[in-house]
């Protein structure tokens, strides 16, 4: 009645690592992605490692040397720049609505410096009030709901998602009063 194929798992078979590999890696990860330093280097440690995993006499210590070594060069040649990928997310965040502790804590997790996106966040001409307005649009809540009964009852729900989205609870206070009907 039922018939069971019997599947062989496939077993990767993964490539030696070497520094040439490792730069190729890189270059390759490089043309599809903006990167920083730290987000490049845990992508070519998760190569590492894997490798490791499966060849327990590999040794990790010159692969980590390597991974260094072309980190450094990268970033002579211009290749990846902290700050131009910065800039980068900031923009984009921005125009999608987020809060600046959403970008912050974003940011940070790809390993940029807290100083720098606390310069580059004040050189943009950002408008909180703005923002909250672009994320209500979006997800169609608060001042952007359809009917006025609908917007009272669910006006609690509503500054809850702005104010779990980052944007602080007076701002999302003074957004939920505006009438974009006006």
């Amino acid at each position: 009645m039922f018939e069971v194929e019997d599947e062989k798992k496939k077993v990767k078979v993964l490539r030696k690592i070497t520094k040439l590999r490792l730069k190729n890696i890189a270059l390759y990860y490089l043309k599809r992605f903006e990167s920083s330093v730290a987000n490049l280097k845990s992508v070519l440690m998760r190569r590492v490692n894997d490798y490791a995993y499966h060849n327990p006499d590999f040794e990790k210590n010159d692969a980590i040397e390597w991974i260094d070594e072309i980190l450094a060069d990268f970033v002579r040649l211009g290749y990846i720049d902290d700050e131009r990928y910065a800039n980068i997310k900031i923009k984009s965040y921005i125009r999608s609505g987020k809060s600046p502790r959403y970008i912050k804590g974003k940011l940070k997790e790809k390993g940029i410096d807290g100083s720098l996106i606390d310069n580059l966040l004040d050189d943009k001409d950002y408008d909180v009030s703005e923002a909250v307005l672009k994320l209500a649009r979006k997800k169609k809540i608060g001042p952007y709901r359809v009917d006025e009964e609908e917007r009272l009852a669910n006006r609690q729900k509503d500054m809850v998602k702005l104010v779990q989205a980052g944007f602080d609870y007076d701002v999302v206070v003074e957004v939920m009063s505006v009438n974009i009907d006006e």
